[in-house]
């Protein structure tokens, strides 16, 4: 498996790098296109894992799948298998996205169940008993959840308990084509949501509330393929973002929507860094500033993002005094505290909540990636290690950010690809 290398000699980064399409928002819109029949077409689609994994899962379904120049085209005219297997959605939970489409355009499917990952459950139940509210009826046998209905699904009221954007897309998606209203409470609002409700409407779905916790849809007979533009990657804008405050550096970065990591930005601002924003640019510069430890805890959007945990965790880490982080999104995130400590961070998990005594030297180590953003964290961590640090298991990174080592470079770091056959 590929590992990262990161040098002995700390620097600052400095420099801009264009943000890719969002990920989390691409996973969602591509399941939308098994609600028509033809050929439906995504714009700004990022060169990941990720997509790669989605695009298996329709395939097998029967979809035909084609693009280039971070253009996706998805055929589904041949779509008649409506099976998603255990081998792909255990890769990836986004998979679980295809059950709602499926169960309202064919009125059956039968999908794996999606299991664990690396940092504990994140149990489905939001998405079957939304389902089973707008009339489908679900059975869990070997491992798979096989949902039906009579003729269409039938238009009906959910309250989310809490805000799951997994549930939120999976229940958007199926009650479209339900037959009459459907009013989704509580909904998630992440920007990535607002970017699906874009692409259902140009597919011809009947949605209000837009950007809301509160989505009224009325259900349609029929859709016609979509098509639309992917916004950028709020967490990987994010990342780079932390990038320049670990390492003590300036960074911008463009191509990405300002207001969508408002909350990372106003972290920024606490910690002591300038924060410009354009129209649609962000520039952090955190060169000759004292910076001091904060608080923070991760909630739903408009909040603090838990994707983002870890690589901030990783930049409070160097920052002198006790910073807090709380994840009240996933309270088992925290695999990645292990590794930060082979590389010398001072980290105290209580619970949710882990007490980081920042501003201590950090060595370079051989560490291993648990996870997306864990990855991230720990090359962040590397960029400030006095020796050599090697991160293992990085096909996880690689599920979420396009073309890492080159837009590092063009920060001005030096981060290389390890390849088996090399090593």
């Amino acid at each position: 498996m590929d590992k990262f290398l990161v040098p002995a000699v700390p620097k600052p980064l400095d420099g801009e790098v264009e943000i890719a399409g969002a990920k989390n928002a691409v996973l969602a819109i591509m399941p939308a296109a098994l609600l028509a029949d033809g050929i439906s077409e995504i714009s700004n689609v990022p060169h990941l894992k990720d997509m790669k994994t989605m695009s298996d899962v329709l395939r097998i379904i029967g979809c035909r799948i084609d693009g280039e120049n971070h253009k996706l085209r998805i055929d589904t005219r041949g779509a008649n298998h409506l099976e998603a297997p255990y081998e792909l959605v255990k890769t990836m939970r986004a998979s679980f996205y295809v059950l709602g489409p499926l169960v309202a355009r064919f009125g059956r499917c039968r999908v794996s169940l999606p299991g664990g990952c690396a940092w504990g459950p994140r149990p489905i139940d939001l998405h079957l008993k939304g389902l089973e509210a707008l009339g489908a009826k679900i059975n869990i046998t070997h491992g798979y959840v096989e949902a039906t209905c009579e003729g269409r699904l039938k238009g009906g009221t959910f309250h989310f308990p809490i805000s799951s954007v997994g549930a939120t897309v999976n229940l958007l998606l199926a009650a479209t084509l339900a037959e009459g209203e459907s009013i989704l409470q509580n909904a998630a609002i992440e920007p990535e949501i607002d970017n699906l409700v874009d692409y259902l409407i140009s597919m011809g779905a009947k949605i209000q509330g837009r950007g809301t916790r509160t989505l009224i849809i009325q259900g349609v007979e029929s859709l016609t393929p979509g098509k639309g533009e992917t916004i950028a990657d709020r967490i990987e804008a994010g990342t780079f973002l932390c990038g320049a405050v670990i390492t003590r550096g300036r960074v911008k970065v463009t191509h990405m929507v300002p207001e969508h990591i408002m909350s990372v930005l106003n972290v920024f601002k606490e910690i002591g860094c300038d924060v410009t924003i354009g129209d649609s640019w962000v520039e952090v510069d955190a060169r000759n500033k004292s910076l001091k430890p904060i608080s923070v805890t991760t909630l739903p959007y408009p909040g603090f993002p838990t994707d983002l945990q870890a690589p901030l965790m990783a930049t409070l880490a160097s920052i002198e005094g006790n910073s807090l982080i709380q994840d009240t999104i996933y309270h088992d995130r925290f695999t990645h505290i292990a590794e930060l400590k082979r590389l010398g961070a001072d980290i105290q998990l209580n619970g949710n909540t882990a007490t980081i005594i920042g501003g201590k030297s950090l060595e370079g180590a051989d560490v291993m990636a648990s996870d997306l953003r864990a990855s991230a964290a720990l090359v962040l961590s590397g960029l400030i290690a006095e020796g050599e640090t090697t991160i293992s298991r990085i096909y996880h990174l690689d599920r979420g950010y396009e073309d890492f080592e080159a837009k590092m470079a063009k920060l001005g770091a030096t981060v290389s690809r390890i390849r088996p056959e090399l090593a």
